[in-house]
């Protein structure tokens, strides 16, 4: 089992990671691109973030992953109907974000999505100019995400079935840098 992400690695695992990304990224590109006003950049970065050759790894990222977000977008919006679309919401929100990570959450791998999301949502009601639209647009955003991080989980699920990775020689093997 792999304790942390597979890249970057020469040889066998790097061709697979080029191939979940082109794969992934193609896909979301292409599902996005047939909805009108839907970027598909913030899905395709949460896309190679999430997708992984080694399943387990890929796993792990996405829970974690999508714990972050829920908790950047529920901070993110309750600043955003407490505060509303105002630039001093940002920075108190993303620190209120960080903390609710740390003392609450407490989910180490991928914690910084939290406050990410959390820009994503505070930062789409400043450029709206509205609370109720950049609510909108900030979930949105969030959709966009999570369905990035599902397409790579997807994929890197699907190429493990189709190119499934050579086991480890053994406990002295360790992969090439």
């Amino acid at each position: 089992m792999a304790t942390g992400p597979s890249f970057p690695h020469r040889g066998g695992i790097a061709w697979r990671f080029a191939a979940n990304v082109f794969i992934g990224s193609t896909f979301v590109w292409v599902v996005l691109r047939e909805f009108g006003g839907v970027s598909p950049i913030w899905a395709i970065a949460a896309m190679v973030a999430s997708t992984d050759p080694q399943m387990d790894v890929a796993t792990r990222m996405i829970k974690s992953r999508v714990v972050n977000v829920f908790v950047g977008a529920a901070v993110g919006l309750a600043f955003m109907l407490v505060g509303g679309s105002h630039e001093l919401t940002l920075p108190l929100a993303l620190a209120a974000t960080v903390l609710v990570s740390s003392y609450v959450v407490r989910v180490q791998t991928m914690w910084r999505q939290a406050p990410i999301t959390a820009a994503l949502i505070i930062a789409s009601g400043l450029s709206q100019e509205s609370t109720s639209a950049g609510i909108e647009v900030g979930l949105l955003k969030v959709a966009e995400v999570l369905f990035g991080c599902f397409v790579g989980l997807a994929v890197s699920w699907l190429m493990s079935r189709l190119w499934p990775l050579p086991e480890p020689a053994g406990p002295a093997a360790s992969p090439r840098k």
